[in-house]
């Protein structure tokens, strides 16, 4: 929860999206933004603002997931490239973005949060959250040693 006073953390206040897999310290949650299908973000579930507030462990167990949502994403999208970033600015609780990028998506080759350089052209599949929802259950699975 956020201290009492202050703006209400989205990421608390609602899952942040479609969730996919979640375990007790964080969650998977694919992202509604066009012209990106397959944009996931990695949660972790209690209000903590920066990843060197988090115990080692809790680090390690968050980036593992971050990895392990990359894998999957690689796997069922083949995307150009993924990009990973946690920033924080604007919503406060550790969170990683997970982007697959294809060379159609609007802001390719630049950041995502460059200015678009073409409309959305790539549609997310009707069944891309089951696809990823399982990808990402076997992905993890592997960094458990399941």
């Amino acid at each position: 929860m956020t201290p009492a006073g202050t703006i209400p953390c989205e990421l608390c206040a609602g899952a942040g999206g479609t969730v996919l897999w979640r375990d007790g310290r964080c969650r998977v949650v694919l992202v509604d933004e066009p012209g990106y299908p397959g944009f996931c973000r990695v949660i972790w579930n209690a209000h903590v603002r920066e990843m060197t507030d988090l115990a080692v462990a809790d680090r390690d167990h968050v980036m593992a997931i971050v990895f392990a949502v990359e894998r999957a994403l690689r796997a069922e999208l083949a995307p150009e490239k993924v990009n990973l970033a946690s920033l924080g600015n604007m919503t406060p609780h550790v969170h990683w973005h997970v982007i697959p990028r294809h060379t159609d998506d609007p802001h390719f080759p630049s950041p995502v949060w460059a200015a678009a350089q073409r409309p959305p052209a790539r549609p997310a599949p009707h069944d891309l959250a089951a696809r990823l929802a399982a990808a990402i259950a076997r992905a993890v699975g592997h960094v458990d040693g399941s």
